[in-house]
């Protein structure tokens, strides 16, 4: 019948790894925002762990750095100087030139720089319309901030360049908003903003842990939609015409620029594809620009973007390859990601999939350890999370798609985790099952014996009975001294006072004439009757031969109990004439309780003593019959062991 009650066992095992995969299922298709910042962090890892490619040289960026404001002079320039800068950007060759900077106030000199020359009839022009001049020639992106204050404020007119674009939402999706919606924007002079042909904004907000993973390419402003600067930089070099964004879900979207197809998520949000830690795209310090020392080709055909990284007036953040990223760098990166096409991109199935994925290794996990062990449930699940991570590591680097492994390796730890538990509830419960049913048998098989020892000599098998108390007092008491207290534990001390009533279960091998003699007996009767050590041993020996048991720890303590409670600590005992800690405990603590029950109860061989003559008979045999320790437990509870006594007199009239 033993697979009869292991089965539901199995079960219940199986059915508690279940819940937690099923739970993990569920939380990898809400995506909580606690466990959505877990991914974030799951993505990072996975990131780090992808080798990294550089960029394709398509992208220069062009730095006011400290060594340019040491030589041209402190930020911000002239706007005429930020002028020449541009036109000898345009003269190196430069097919879109994208100004990491917004130019919201006037030019603070307000008169034509000390270099311009005037020639005789020539009007002198501003700073500003130096500056507008040069962007006048083309080729220039301008930036500008939006802002998303919930009680838009009152703003300026600004002259933004939106783009022409088809938003194709599912009917099913009507009612939610693809883009980020602004409420006004932080814009250059109005001169300035008219002389180019197109602009975007520089917005890029970190997620909420402070990591920048994502960058809006487009966003809404009084209806119209507006580009962000990397990708009107990318529109500008490459022509672009037509543009559509073509909404999945929530979570997924399209966007399409003539023969471009970039993945967005439900926000317009391009997942970066970062090239390395700071610095990986070619930097050119703006000093040499304007003083004619970038080597010849160096810009020519590029997208160069212009920014700012001079101590005091760098805009850093925090992306999952480094903690001091610049801002302008961050731009380059979006335009080189939407030049070479290499996208990170989340699958739109990436939901359903990882759902799949959890029941899957879930539930084979939850049939190993139901089926099995936890051993094997601990190697599947090792070896099913490690290769899962593996497969995600290498499908975002070979393919740039990221499928978090997150809810599969929490639903295989999570069930891994709840079974272990049941299946250790469940064995407890079926040791504790085991262990009754052992005490029960025990104590049946002790019941047995003294039955048969009270068929054979009835005063012997209430002695044996009295015995069981005394035992178990003397046993608790001796368990409070330091050299006995580690080898009497509670389950030691409960054996012994279950076993103490088969000490002398080997008198029913001695002849009767023997056994219920009165008075004294002869040199050959007590030869005779020492051997009831040895015969009760034999019994228990010849048990454990027949049921195949071995180094059982009840058939040990009843074998030391019935051979050796009539050795004596000076040696002069028998069978084997142990002496002191040779004989073990239970022999020990049985000498004293057989002695203490034969003296004070027994009639057979003489006149019962008194407690106190009794306690006074084995004080005498302190150190040479008894263990002086166990005489001295004793005297701790001698006035129970009277108590006991006198109970079981009552108890037998």
């Amino acid at each position: 019948m033993p697979g009869a009650h292991g089965a539901p066992r199995r079960r219940l095992v199986f059915l508690c790894g279940v819940v937690p995969v099923l739970a993990a299922a569920v939380l990898g298709v809400l995506r909580p925002t606690s466990l959505a910042r877990l991914d974030d962090s799951v993505y990072d890892i996975l990131l780090r762990s992808t080798p990294t490619k550089g960029p394709r040289q398509n992208v220069v960026i062009v730095d006011v750095d400290d060594r340019s404001l040491s030589t041209i002079g402190q930020w911000p320039w002239r706007r005429d100087v930020v002028g020449k800068l541009i036109t000898r950007l345009r003269n190196a060759g430069a097919s879109v030139i994208a100004l990491d900077i917004i130019f919201a106030e006037s030019d603070r000199y307000g008169q034509p720089g000390d270099s311009e020359e005037r020639s005789p009839g020539r009007t002198a022009t501003t700073p500003d319309a130096a500056l507008a001049g040069a962007l006048h020639e083309g080729r220039v992106v301008l930036g500008y901030g939006l802002t998303f204050d919930a009680a838009p404020r009152p703003q300026r007119p600004c002259v933004l360049r939106p783009v022409g674009i088809v938003v194709v939402q599912p009917p099913d999706e009507r009612g939610y908003e693809p883009l980020f919606h602004a409420t006004g924007a932080v814009c250059n002079l109005p001169v300035l903003a008219g002389a180019t042909a197109a602009s975007g904004f520089l917005n890029a907000a970190p997620d909420s842990d402070g990591i920048l993973r994502r960058v809006p390419l487009l966003a809404e402003l009084d209806g119209r939609v507006y580009p962000g600067l990397a990708l009107a930089a990318v529109v500008a070099a490459t022509g672009s015409r037509d543009m559509e964004l073509r909404i999945a879900n929530v979570n997924a979207s399209t966007l399409t620029m003539d023969n471009r197809t970039v993945p967005v998520d439900g926000k317009g949000n391009l997942l970066l594809r970062y090239r390395g830690k700071k610095r990986a795209f070619p930097y050119l310090s703006a000093a040499d620009v304007l003083t004619d020392q970038v080597p010849v080709g160096a810009l020519r055909g590029k997208i160069v973007f212009v920014g700012t990284t001079a101590l005091g007036m760098r805009e850093v953040v925090a992306t999952p390859l480094d903690t001091l990223f610049a801002g302008v760098e961050v731009q380059a990166t979006v335009a080189d990601n939407l030049l070479e096409q290499d996208f990170i991109r989340r699958s739109a199935i990436a939901g359903i999939l990882g759902t799949l994925v959890v029941l899957v290794l879930g539930i084979a996990i939850a049939v190993l350890v139901a089926g099995i062990g936890i051993a094997s449930g601990l190697i599947g699940a090792a070896a099913s999370v490690a290769a899962l991570w593996w497969g995600t590591v290498w499908l975002l680097s070979t393919s740039g798609v990221f499928i978090s492994p997150l809810s599969p390796t929490i639903g295989v730890l999570g069930a891994l985790a709840v079974m272990t538990l049941a299946k250790f509830t469940v064995e407890r419960g079926r040791a504790d099952d085991a262990s009754r049913e052992k005490t029960a048998a025990q104590r049946l098989m002790v019941q047995a014996l003294l039955s048969l020892t009270e068929v054979r000599d009835a005063e012997t098998g209430r002695h044996s009975r009295r015995t069981q108390h005394y035992a178990r007092l003397l046993a608790e008491q001796l368990a409070t001294q330091p050299d006995f207290r580690a080898h009497l534990t509670r389950e030691r001390i409960d054996l012994l006072s279950t076993l103490a009533p088969l000490h002398d279960i080997g008198k029913v091998g001695v002849p009767d004439h023997v056994l219920n003699k009165p008075g004294a007996l002869t040199s050959e009767e007590l030869a005779q009757m020492r051997k009831h050590p040895a015969l009760g041993r034999d019994v228990i020996l010849k048990a454990e031969a027949r049921v195949g048991v071995r180094d059982d720890a009840t058939l040990e303590m009843a074998k030391d109990i019935v051979y050796t409670h009539h050795e004596r600590w000076d040696g002069a005992g028998y069978p084997q004439g142990l002496r002191g800690t040779a004989i073990p405990v239970a022999g020990r603590v049985m000498a004293l309780v057989d002695v203490y029950d034969a003296v004070r109860a027994r009639t057979l061989y003489r006149k019962c003593l008194s407690h106190d003559d009794t306690v006074e008979f084995i004080v005498g045999g302190k150190g040479t019959h008894f263990d002086p320790a166990v005489v001295d437990a004793f005297l701790s509870v001698a006035a129970l062991f009277e108590s006991a006594s006198d109970d079981a007199s009552a108890d037998a009239q």
